[in-house]
């Protein structure tokens, strides 16, 4: 299965009530333009913590390389881009 060359590694970055706290978020998402990955980003954090899209302040934006992510979704979808690109810059961290 081949990427479609319309799909870009998207990094969205905001703040969001985490049920009586607000914390800072960052997602790395799959996406078909900065459109697309802001109404993931509002859908994900809505639907997993509740939060109404008007008290989701999203930040920045920002178009990535996928080798640089380490999250399992952008990792499957750009699974043979990276393997051309000669693997992934990201280095591996193991939990403890």
């Amino acid at each position: 299965m081949q990427v479609a060359d319309s799909m870009k590694a998207y990094r969205v970055s905001g703040i969001a009530p985490f049920g009586s706290v607000r914390n800072k978020f960052s997602l790395d998402l799959p996406a078909e333009s900065k459109d697309a990955a802001e109404h993931m980003a509002y859908s994900i954090i809505g639907s997993k913590h509740k939060a109404k899209r008007r008290a989701i302040q999203i930040d920045s934006i920002d178009e990535i390389d996928p080798r640089t992510s380490t999250e399992p979704k952008i990792l499957h979808t750009f699974r043979e881009a990276i393997e051309l690109a000669g693997g992934t810059i990201a280095p591996n961290q193991e939990e403890e």
